[in-house]
């Protein structure tokens, strides 16, 4: 009689290990490619974060007034020049930087474009001096600069430049740049 021989349908043992060792390896680097997805995912809520921050600061300088004379002066809203200030102390021509003690938090407060030159942050509060929640990693840097816009010449507009930085280890940098013409007489926004 003739034998059949009958083969035996299955994985064998060195099949079935090798099988476990590729699966194995493939799981490592979809597991390490989500980590590292994972990790990242972060960067744009910081990004947004810093972005939002540099919008809120930047509109906050841009709506203070830029006239001849600083706001408190009684001719500052109808000066057209800085001879028609009522009080010659208080010419505000491009005089960078807070003058008499005036902060962005305490009184006396900034009350004008001009002095928000150079001011830095390192952690971010509102203007009443209260940190905001979440924001003691970020830091803001303002900063003012005569700048001429075609036919406007650089005594009549600013740039206002604010760096905003993320928490250290992070690459989130926003800046942003806005403008602030002068408008005289009625000068106050």
């Amino acid at each position: 009689m003739s034998r059949t021989i009958k083969r035996q349908r299955g994985v064998s043992l060195v099949e079935l290990i090798i099988f476990i060792v590729v699966v194995g390896v493939a799981v490592v680097g979809v597991v390490a490619a989500m980590r590292l997805g994972t990790a990242a995912s972060t960067d744009p809520m910081i990004q947004k974060q810093a972005l939002a921050i540099a919008e809120a600061l930047l509109e906050e300088v841009q709506l203070q007034p830029f006239t001849y004379c600083d706001p408190d002066d009684a001719n500052a809203a109808s000066a057209n020049s800085t001879a028609a200030c009522a009080v010659a102390a208080n010419n505000e021509t491009l005089a960078m930087g807070p003058e008499g003690g005036e902060t962005r938090a305490a009184a006396p407060l900034f009350d004008n474009v001009s002095d928000y030159h150079n001011v830095n942050l390192a952690g971010i509060s509102g203007m009443d001096g209260a940190a905001i929640g979440g924001l003691a990693n970020y830091t803001a840097l303002i900063t003012i600069t005569p700048q001429g816009l075609g036919v406007i010449p650089a005594d009549e507009a600013l740039l206002i430049r604010v760096t905003v930085t993320g928490p250290p280890g992070t690459n989130a940098t926003v800046v942003l740049d806005g403008y602030r013409t002068r408008y005289a007489p009625n000068a106050l926004p």
